[in-house]
Parts: structure tokens; C-alpha cells; sequence
């Protein structure tokens, strides 16, 4: 296809290009969540940039919290900076109970104060094998969309009063979602119904592109009375432990799938220097909320993400499903705008 070879050539060349860097900005009293910050991720190295400018931050995963707080502590004191600064605590999003959980830890913990948002975790599954479905999330929604758009959703209404507070007392709040090139696979019809045979690619495309509708939706309704702003971004096509293959258990990958993983690892980015575009939303004085970032710069997202009618539809439509959460006995599974 015009499009993707266009965007091949573009990759290419910019492998061979200077890469563009956040400007370090003083951070201090600042106080973050990044979502998804295992070893080898961009979160992680989100994280310890921020952290090494002077913010608080608080790092989530699914597992083996303490190891990555231990890893990040240790990259701090190397560096001289303060490693007090980070604090860990497990998260999994695609679990509304766990999303409740560190909600109220959070609260409790960090008395109430959060200036700065990143949802950075995510999930890519069957890389090489997109047509293969995945298993769904325990509460039955296709994966990529239950944790890359609805968990945030979620976890992101749940703070929203602080970051109101924040966005009012300092004048600068911000939710930065990690968005992707993807976005522009799908069409918005994919947000609401399923369309055609699955692809994984697709289905991961679908919930990036939620999210940039999800950020320009945050910047309408809470900018102008709030002071709270948001951004999406690609963080261009980094090496990552979403980009590995994983052996089913028992199992080693095929040769073609170990080579391919090979390849692949050598034309992308590292995760520090993936990292860059998601630090300058977070941290840039110069920057501009409601917009679309790559390479530390405004960018063109699709013309299907500017469609402020649809995103308008998806916010009531995702607000609805999180108050069904909210309410006693309230099911889990009640239809929400879904791919699967």
C-alpha cells in the first residue's frame, strides 16, 4: 500500500538521521505516574528521566514491582540523583479491581497531589502471527482494547479530580497518552463494532487511535476551566519488551520468528531514545496540549482522530461503562464501545 511504503522510506531514513531530544527541564516538586514501566520499556526509561530531572515518580506493572523499583533505584544512585524520587506499585488494567486499588493507594499515599499522567502501558500481542486471536481479558473484551484503551480510561477517570486540583493550583496538569503510528490502520467505525476478520495489528491499532481521541477529548472539556491539558504521541517504532517474541510455555520460538525478532530489533530504536517524544510532553515548557507528537515535535494524526464528534461519542460512551464499575453489584462485563 502508498501509505505504508511511504512510511517504510520514512523509517529508513530516519534510522540514519539525527535523533531528536527532550530539552532537560528542572522537575522538581513535580509528581508523575508512568504506567508500564518494566525493564527494557519505554516507561521504564521515562521514568528514570523524569526522575533524574528532579520529579516524583510512580511506576506501575502487572508484576515483580519491587525488582523494577530496585532496577530503577540503583540507575538513580548511580547517577547521583535522589532515588527516593521513584515508588512502585503493581497495576494491571486490564483488571478494573486492580485499576481501583492503586487508585486509592495512590490517593493515600501521595496526598493527593498529580501533576502529570502518562499512560504508557500497554500490550501487543501475535506480533508474527496478527491473524491468530488471543485470548480475551477476563472480563471478556478483546485485549488490546480492554488494556491499552479502556484500562487507561478507566484509571484515568479515576484521577481526574486530582489532576483537576493540580491543573488549578499550579496552572499546568497533563495526561499524556502513548499513542502510536498505528492509529491510522483503522477507520473510527472499528471503535464500535467489529470489522471484518481479526487482525492483531489492527485490533492494537484501533484502541491507539481511542486514545488519540481520548487526549483531544481531555483538552476540550478541562483546559480552559481546569488548566489540565493533553497530548498524544508515537514514540516512533522502538525495541521494547512488547516488540520480543514470546515462547508458549514449554516451548522455544521458531527459527523464522527468532530471526525475524532479530531483524526487527536492529531497524528499531532503542527505548531510551523512544522515550524522548513522551519526556517533552511530559516535561516541555513549549509545548501545546490537544495536538499529536513524534520526534519531540507536532505531528499529523489521521483524519479520522480529528473527528471531535466521534470522540465526543466514544468519552459517554467509555464514562458510561466505568460508572457501571462504580455502582454496587455493577457487572463488568456490560457492553462498552468494544472490538471484539
Amino acid at each position: 500500500m502508498p501509505g505504508s511504503f511511504v512510511k517504510t522510506v520514512r523509517h529508513v531514513w530516519r534510522l540514519f538521521t539525527p535523533k531528536p531530544r527532550a530539552a532537560r527541564v528542572d522537575m522538581s516538586g513535580r509528581r508523575v505516574i508512568v504506567t508500564g514501566a518494566s525493564p527494557d520499556s519505554l516507561g521504564y526509561e521515562t521514568a528514570r528521566i523524569l526522575a533524574s530531572w528532579g520529579a516524583s515518580v510512580t511506576v506501575t506493572r502487572r508484576g515483580d514491582v519491587a525488582s523494577m523499583e530496585h532496577s530503577l533505584r540503583n540507575e538513580l544512585r548511580g547517577t547521583g540523583a535522589d532515588e527516593t524520587r521513584i515508588r512502585a506499585h503493581r497495576l494491571d488494567l486490564s483488571d478494573a479491581a486492580s485499576v481501583r486499588d492503586f487508585a486509592a493507594w495512590y490517593l493515600m499515599s501521595q496526598d493527593g497531589r498529580l501533576d502529570v499522567l502518562i499512560n504508557n502501558a500497554g500490550t501487543l500481542r501475535n506480533v508474527f502471527r496478527p491473524r491468530q486471536r488471543p485470548p480475551p481479558s477476563a472480563d471478556g473484551f478483546e485485549v488490546h482494547w480492554r488494556t491499552n484503551y479502556l484500562g487507561a480510561f478507566h484509571l484515568t477517570s479515576l484521577l481526574l479530580p486530582l489532576l483537576k486540583r493540580s491543573g488549578l493550583r499550579s496552572g499546568d496538569a497533563r495526561v499524556i497518552n502513548v499513542s502510536s503510528h498505528l492509529h491510522d490502520r483503522v477507520r473510527n467505525e472499528r471503535l464500535f463494532a467489529d470489522a471484518g476478520p481479526y487482525h492483531s495489528w489492527e485490533a492494537y491499532g484501533a484502541s491507539k487511535l481511542a486514545l488519540v481521541h481520548f487526549s483531544f477529548e481531555i483538552q476540550r472539556r478541562f483546559a480552559d476551566a481546569y488548566h489540565l491539558q493533553s497530548a498524544a504521541l508515537h514514540p516512533g517504532s522502538v525495541a521494547t519488551n512488547l516488540t520480543r517474541v514470546r515462547a508458549a510455555k514449554g516451548r522455544s520460538p521458531s527459527l523464522v520468528a527468532r530471526i525475524g525478532s532479530r531483524l526487527w530489533s536492529l531497524a528499531l530504536l532503542p527505548a531510551e531514545q523512544g522515550a524522548q517524544t513522551t519526556v517533552m510532553c511530559a516535561s516541555g515548557r513549549r509545548w501545546q496540549g490537544g495536538a499529536y507528537y513524534e520526534r519531540c515535535a507536532l505531528a499529523q494524526p489521521s483524519r479520522d482522530s480529528r473527528d471531535t464528534a466521534v470522540a465526543k461519542r466514544l468519552w459517554e460512551r467509555s464514562d458510561a461503562w466505568v460508572r457501571t464499575l462504580a455502582r454496587p453489584g455493577g457487572d463488568e462485563n456490560e457492553r462498552s464501545p468494544s472490538t471484539d
